[in-house]
């Protein structure tokens, strides 16, 4: 959505003017249960957090966040994967949205997210610090009269995810157009056929990788020709290497098999 427009509205402006706290969305974040909440200065140090997230660290208080960073936060290595995509977007660098992560917190099991930072920039345009929100995914709408059509494509990604999968071969999986199955895909498990392909695969990727296999094998048996793409993607995922995964995986908690698409089946890490 293109906001550019927006600061210039003399009521947007005016309001904006007389409200007295900044920060007044904190307590309706702290009010849902499924959104992890932050704003961060810009040496990406916690100013506000939701209940959430402060729970799902396992704390009882926002003082145990507030003025500290993600590296001071969660373990190595994953605080500071945290507080680089921090970094990037306190630079001036393109913010995130929706992008798919898998998260591991102490206090709950793991699962899928969808995360979202921004940079926030003073009456002069330099950043001062930047926001986010990550929010659980939604379980698939099984009600929705596509969801035979477009769960038939799932079916597919799932059964061949070691191999090349392009849209169009979905779309005629569900006898769909390329449109129809995008629109579908989003209204039905919350994610873009993208997405879907990446949490199949690194899902995968996170099983395999607590057997023998090298990583090498795993990026192609997960369908990375470039093993570099396979650990870009993963790291993106979950915000450590396949090599740092192998060797954190005995501490991860496990999570029950047989879940259903849109919820994690195997164990990753914390947030943000």
């Amino acid at each position: 959505m293109d906001n550019s427009s927006l600061p210039d509205d003399p009521e947007r402006q005016a309001l904006g003017a007389g409200i007295a706290d900044p920060f007044f969305a904190e307590a309706l974040f702290d009010a849902l249960p499924d959104v992890v909440f932050f704003v961060k200065d810009v040496q990406g140090r916690y100013v506000v957090v939701n209940q959430t997230l402060v729970q799902r660290c396992g704390r009882r208080h926002k003082s145990a966040l507030i003025g500290r960073t993600p590296a001071e936060v969660f373990a190595h290595p994953f605080g500071q994967s945290y507080v680089a995509q921090d970094m990037a977007v306190l630079a001036g660098g393109n913010d995130i949205e929706d992008q798919l992560e898998l998260h591991l917190y102490p206090s709950r099991d793991p699962g899928w997210c969808l995360t979202r930072k921004t940079a926030l920039r003073d009456g002069e345009g330099r950043i001062v610090g930047l926001t986010g929100v990550s929010r659980d995914l939604a379980m698939a709408d099984k009600k929705n009269p596509a969801y035979r059509k477009v769960a038939a494509a799932v079916n597919l990604i799932q059964e061949q995810y070691g191999q090349p999968l392009h849209l169009a071969e979905l779309a005629r999986t569900a006898n769909m157009s390329v449109a129809q199955i995008e629109r579908y895909f989003l209204r039905i498990f919350h994610l873009t056929p993208r997405q879907m392909i990446i949490q199949t695969r690194v899902e995968a990727a996170s099983r395999m990788l607590g057997g023998g296999a090298s990583v090498a094998e795993i990026a192609q048996a997960c369908g990375y020709g470039d093993h570099s793409a396979f650990t870009r993607q993963f790291k993106a995922t979950t915000g450590v290497t396949p090599s740092q995964y192998r060797q954190l995986a005995g501490k991860a908690p496990s999570q029950p098999a047989g879940q259903s698409a849109g919820r994690s089946a195997t164990a990753a890490v914390a947030l943000r």
